[in-house]
């Protein structure tokens, strides 16, 4: 067979072979949907399970489940066509490029779905993890764009060398972003902080841990406000890791009352105070036994110190809130002083006063005496 025959293509086609090639065409785009309603059905189940992969794997095969059959289709199609071993060979070249594109995009969802579940998982908190989703995404990504090109007969070698070199140019021009997606992932693999904890940096600011991506870490605040920080600045950074080994918190609350107090009955009372908090009040921990310390003779007061604790950073203002309000309640009805900044003034006795002296003074004239 010449080389025009074997490019050739029929130049008509029969009743039989259209309807043939349009029902494989349509069957299987057919399948491909119902593939696809049964996967999303099949979605919520997977979801409730202990397993986290599953609704992952799920969802890739949703979506590659018409482009998959579409795909198929269209290869009976050209089958039952009949075309020339040069078109078939074009047509293979090209759904399978297809292909490989859409396994590579949807490859690069799962694999970013993957990271974020191990990150979750391992970290135990809600928010998500955009930096090894990211960077699991790109590396997918770009090993797809290599075998699609190779599929297309491109050959990637001298690619891969430009790369290499044009790579290390990058690399010097862009420092600062590899040093904070360095230290990004740096911050993750070593557990120091993670997403969800509560932390005070050395200057000042301190919040939740909402995210930690590629460049940035997201803190938010008390006040619900978001502190921007470069994950570079962010690693070297001194800082107060509040959920860190545990959740749970001491509070160190001070308190002072006067000198003629009876210390054995104020420690009573305040020790009954702090055992009815941390049992009531949302964030204590029902059963501590809480702890007061007598350190301080100040100048108008015993002071002391009482120790409670708490679930949480959150959960302590609330905690001091009620603790205050009731142990004052509580020292008023037990009569208990609590004494206002004074001072007592001793003065030395004074040397006696000498007797007054009486001078008579001349008298001159006539007029009155005067002294």
């Amino acid at each position: 067979m010449s080389a025009g025959e074997r490019s050739r293509v029929p130049e008509s086609l029969t009743w039989d072979q259209s309807l043939l090639a349009g029902a494989a065409v349509a069957g299987m785009f057919v399948v491909g949907l119902g593939l696809r309603l049964l996967m999303r059905l099949l979605s919520p189940r997977a979801a409730h399970t202990r397993w986290a992969w599953d609704d992952l794997v799920v969802r890739l095969m949703a979506d590659l489940a018409i482009i998959a059959c579409l795909a198929g289709g269209v290869w009976i199609a050209v089958l039952v066509v009949d075309f020339t071993p040069d078109a078939q060979r074009t047509v293979g070249r090209s759904l399978i490029a297809v292909l490989i594109l859409a396994v590579s995009l949807a490859t690069a969802r799962l694999a970013g779905g993957l990271a974020t579940a191990i990150a979750l998982a391992r970290s135990g908190v809600a928010q998500s993890v955009t930096i090894f989703a990211n960077i699991s995404r790109a590396v997918v990504l770009v090993l797809g764009t290599l075998v699609l090109l190779q599929s297309l007969g491109v050959s990637i070698t001298p690619m891969l060398t430009a790369l290499g070199v044009g790579g290390l140019a990058v690399a010097l021009a862009l420092q600062d972003t590899l040093a904070n997606l360095f230290a990004g992932v740096h911050i993750l693999a070593s557990k120091t902080i993670e997403p969800g904890d509560f932390v005070q940096l050395s200057t000042g600011q301190e919040g939740n841990v909402v995210d930690i991506n590629w460049r940035k870490t997201t803190i938010r605040t008390i006040t619900d406000n978001l502190v921007i920080v470069p994950n570079a600045r962010f690693a070297d950074a001194i800082l107060t890791n509040f959920h860190q080994p545990g959740q749970e918190m001491d509070l160190l609350l001070q308190a002072k009352v006067g000198y003629r107090s009876d210390l054995a009955h104020v420690e009573r009372v305040t020790l009954e105070v702090a055992a009815a908090v941390m049992a009531e009040v949302e964030g204590g921990i029902p059963g501590y036994d809480a702890l007061v310390r007598f350190h301080t003779f100040g100048e108008h007061s015993i002071d002391f110190t009482v120790v409670l604790r708490a679930r949480e950073f959150n959960d302590q203002f609330l905690v001091k809130h009620e603790f205050v309000k009731r142990l004052h309640a509580r020292f008023r009805a037990e009569h208990i002083e609590i004494p206002l900044p004074t001072r007592h003034l001793v003065f030395a006795d004074a040397p006696p006063v000498p007797p007054r002296t009486q001078f008579r003074g001349r008298r001159t004239g006539t007029g009155p005496r005067s002294w």
